[in-house]
């Protein structure tokens, strides 16, 4: 896996209040005082992806390969209001899905994903969304990462720890890790984190990564894991913190109609 220039670029020091080498005790107690943190600074952390059902959910994420979830959100919004359940969009026209999630890249593969996703989970599974692994990734388009964003959020189900762009850049820069590889750096974590936090810790990070220890910089005079990050940046080496925003992560389900919202 290639690793990004501008990541590797930043200069970091190491904190010297974290020990060079650690145990895996010492990563352990940690790893619960940043998932502590992470609770009070994104209490509400869910997937910005928006989604009225676990089937939805899981085509959503498909989708948001390569492409933001803004976008995805958008093109979403056109696909589930025509297809909205695995029987209508196992049925749908190739050519129309290809021309509605055309604006999230690789259009075509996405299409075919997504239908034959559709089709499987109709023929196979009586039209329900599978709550386990290996089933999961059994569909097309549908690997680790996806599978545990919708056995997490969708269902409540602990089965991994969702390892996209921004959990493995905070992962690697903690020193939770030093793998560079999705699954490695999943098992890393797995480890050190208890499972009660594998489903809100990737969640919360996600948010933290996209707002604060971003690719490119990292404010860490605006970071609530500062003092317990061994690659701390001095504050006067990254500028004034990022702006904060009025809200915190958006909610990701949508109320169902004729009903208020929680």
């Amino acid at each position: 896996m290639l690793r990004m220039a501008h990541e590797k670029t930043i200069p970091r020091p190491r904190n010297p209040a974290i020990p060079a080498r650690e145990t895996l005790e010492q990563r352990r107690r940690r790893a619960r005082e940043v998932a502590r943190r992470l609770h009070r600074a994104y209490p509400d952390a869910r997937p910005a992806l928006v989604h009225d059902s676990p089937f939805q959910l899981l085509i959503a994420t498909i989708l948001s390969a390569q492409a933001t979830d803004e976008k995805v959100n958008e093109v979403a919004e056109v696909l589930f209001q025509r297809y909205p359940d695995p029987e209508s969009l196992a049925s749908a026209p190739l050519s129309d899905l290809e021309a509605i999630v055309k604006p999230t890249g690789f259009y075509r593969n996405k299409a075919r994903n997504i239908r034959a996703t559709a089709q499987a989970i109709v023929e196979r599974f009586d039209g329900e969304v599978p709550r386990d692994m290996d089933a999961l990734i059994t569909l097309p388009g549908v690997a680790r990462k996806t599978a545990n964003v919708v056995l997490g959020n969708a269902f409540g189900i602990a089965a991994g720890f969702v390892v996209d762009t921004h959990v493995g850049r905070i992962a690697r820069r903690m020193g939770f890790t030093r793998e560079w590889d999705a699954v490695k750096v999943e098992r890393d974590l797995m480890k050190v984190f208890p499972r009660s936090e594998w489903i809100f810790v990737p969640n919360a990070w996600i948010w933290h990564g996209r707002r604060v220890c971003t690719a490119r910089r990292a404010w860490c005079n605006a970071c609530v894991l500062s003092d317990v990050c061994p690659q701390r940046v001095e504050p006067e080496r990254v500028g004034a913190p990022p702006p904060r925003p009025e809200t915190g992560p958006a909610r990701s389900v949508r109320p169902a109609r004729g009903r208020p919202a929680e």
